[in-house]
C-alpha cells in the first residue's frame, strides 16, 4: 500500500509564493518519477512539473520561470516551489509518483488526494 499525501496549499494574492510539499509512504522499493499536476474547475487534468529519479526535470510551458519542482530522495518527497502566482493558477493540485513497491514488481502511478490552490487577484 502506497500514500501520497500533500500539503502547502492555500490562499495567497497575485504575485505571492506558495511551496507545496508531497510525502510519498508505504511499501516503496523505487521511486521512478515523482511530479505535480493540476486541475481547474471544468477543466482537464493537466501537467505542471515532473522530476525524474536521474535528475531530470520537466515543466509544462504555464509554469516556466516560475515554478521549480524538487526532490528529497531520502525522503520520497517532492516539493514544488510556486512564485509570482497569477489568478489562472488556481486549482488542485495533485502529486503524482511513479514507482515500484517491489524488486520484481511492474511501475504503477500513484496519486495523492490533492491541494486547493486559490489565487486571488
Amino acid at each position: 500500500q502506497v500514500q501520497l499525501v500533500e500539503s502547502g496549499g492555500g490562499l495567497v494574492q497575485a504575485g505571492g509564493s506558495l511551496r507545496l510539499s508531497c510525502v510519498a509512504s508505504g511499501t516503496i522499493f523505487s521511486v521512478i518519477e515523482m511530479g505535480w499536476y493540476r486541475q481547474a474547475p471544468g477543466k482537464q487534468r493537466e501537467l505542471v512539473a515532473t522530476a525524474h529519479v536521474g535528475g531530470n526535470t520537466n515543466y509544462a510551458e504555464a509554469g516556466k520561470g516560475r515554478f521549480t519542482i524538487s526532490r528529497d530522495d531520502a525522503r520520497n518527497t517532492v516539493f514544488l516551489q510556486m512564485n509570482s502566482l497569477k489568478p489562472e493558477d488556481t486549482a488542485v493540485y495533485y502529486c503524482d509518483a511513479i514507482l515500484k513497491t517491489g524488486q520484481l514488481s511492474p511501475t504503477y502511478q500513484y496519486w495523492g488526494q490533492g491541494t486547493q490552490v486559490t489565487v486571488s487577484s
